[in-house]
C-alpha cells in the first residue's frame, strides 16, 4: 500500500522505447526487404518472418516443396544484412564433426589444431535437415539453444547473430528422420513456403528471361544494406517494445488453450509462450510500433505454435491438420479489446 492507502501501481513490463530505436528496427526491415526482393519474387510473409527470427535470434524451419526459393531467401537475406552465410546439405551419412568441426594433427607444430566446422557463422542454412540421422541432428541442439559448441573439452561461443534457417521437404519421406519434439521446440517459427501466384510466377519467368541467375546475387544487385551494428540495435529496440497486461495475458491464454483442447494430445510448453511474446515484440518493432497489439499475437500464433502440437488420435482419424486444430483453438480464445 502507498502512504495514502491506495494500491501500489504495478511496475512497467518494459522500459519505454525511444522513437529512434524503433525507427532503426523499421529501417532495418525496409532496407533488408528491399534488397531481398531484387532476387526473390513474392514470399513477403515468409521473408518478414525470417527477418523477425533474425532480429530475435530465433531459429526458423522452412517447409516447402523443392524450387520455391527457400535457399535463395536465406542467401539473399544474409547478404542484405552483412552476415556471413554457410550452407550444410544434410545427408544420411553426415556426421556431427562435419557440422561442428574436429581436431587434426599439425605436423609443423606437432600438436592438435582445432578446425572449426560450418556452424561457426552468422546464418547457417541446414538444407533438408530431416535427412540426417538423429545423432547429427542433436549436434545442432546445444548450438541452437546455448549458442555455443563443446569441442574437444572446450566450449566455443558462436556469433551473436547466429541463426539457423533449416529446410525440409513435406512430400518425400523416404530416407528421412523426423525431427524430435525437443528439437522442433527450439525453432521459433515453422514457415510453410508455398507456390507463387500466377502473377508472381510470370514475373519469375520474365526475370530469368532477362538473365537473372539465382546463384549470382551480386549480378542481381543484392547489396549489404544493413550493418551488423544496426541489426543488433534493432534487437535492442525489440526488447524495449511495450505490451499491456491484457495482451500479455492473451499470449498466455493462447498457449494454455493448446493444452486443454481435447483434439490436442500434447500442447505447447512455456518456451512457446516466450517465443510468441518475443516474436510479437519483434514484429511490432520491425513495423515501426513501440507496443504489441492483439493482432500481432494472433497473426504469429500459427508459425510459433503449430509445429509444437501433437494431435489426439481422434483428430488424426478425422484427417485434421495441426494448422486446422490450432485455428479452432485460437478462435476459441477471446481477443482483448
Amino acid at each position: 500500500m502507498t502512504p495514502t492507502g491506495g494500491p501500489i501501481a504495478p511496475p512497467p513490463l518494459a522500459p519505454p522505447p525511444t522513437s529512434q530505436a524503433v525507427g532503426v528496427a523499421n529501417a532495418v526491415r525496409e532496407a533488408a526487404l528491399a534488397e531481398v526482393r531484387k532476387a526473390v519474387v513474392g514470399q513477403d510473409e515468409a521473408l518478414e518472418l525470417m527477418l523477425c527470427g533474425l532480429i530475435t535470434g530465433g531459429h526458423v524451419l522452412l517447409e516447402g516443396v523443392p524450387g520455391v526459393a527457400k535457399t535463395l531467401m536465406a542467401k539473399a537475406l544474409a547478404r542484405s544484412v552483412s552476415a556471413e552465410f554457410r550452407r550444410i546439405q544434410f545427408t544420411p551419412d553426415l556426421m556431427p564433426a562435419d557440422i561442428l568441426g574436429t581436431s587434426i594433427f599439425d605436423l609443423k607444430s606437432q600438436s592438435f589444431v582445432l578446425v572449426k566446422g560450418p556452424i561457426f557463422t552468422d546464418i547457417l542454412l541446414a538444407d533438408e535437415i530431416n535427412r540426417a540421422p538423429a545423432k547429427t541432428q542433436s549436434a545442432l541442439l546445444e548450438a541452437m539453444q546455448e549458442r555455443s559448441v563443446s569441442l574437444e573439452g572446450r566450449v566455443s561461443t558462436l556469433s551473436p547473430l547466429f541463426t539457423v534457417f533449416a529446410t525440409q521437404n513435406p512430400v518425400e519421406s523416404e530416407g528421412t528422420y523426423p525431427l524430435p519434439e525437443a528439437q522442433l521446440d527450439r525453432f521459433l517459427f515453422k514457415i510453410d513456403v508455398g507456390y507463387p501466384s500466377d502473377t508472381e510466377e510470370e514475373a519469375i519467368l520474365q526475370s530469368v528471361h532477362r538473365g537473372f541467375d539465382a546463384g549470382d546475387l551480386v549480378a542481381a544487385g543484392v547489396q549489404s544494406a544493413i550493418t551488423q551494428e544496426q541489426l543488433l540495435t534493432a534487437r535492442e529496440a525489440m526488447k524495449q517494445v511495450g505490451i499491456e497486461p491484457p495482451v500479455l495475458s492473451y499470449v498466455r491464454k493462447l498457449v494454455a488453450a493448446t493444452r486443454s483442447s481435447t483434439r490436442i494430445r500434447l500442447g505447447a510448453g512455456p518456451r512457446a509462450s516466450v517465443h510468441l511474446l518475443t516474436a510479437s515484440k519483434a514484429i511490432a518493432a520491425l513495423r515501426g510500433r513501440s507496443f504489441v497489439t492483439p493482432d500481432d499475437v494472433r497473426s504469429l500464433a500459427g508459425p510459433v505454435l503449430k509445429h509444437r502440437l501433437l494431435l489426439s488420435p481422434d483428430a488424426e482419424l478425422d484427417g485434421a491438420t495441426p494448422a486446422e486444430v490450432l485455428r479452432e483453438v485460437v478462435n476459441s480464445v477471446e481477443v482483448p479489446r
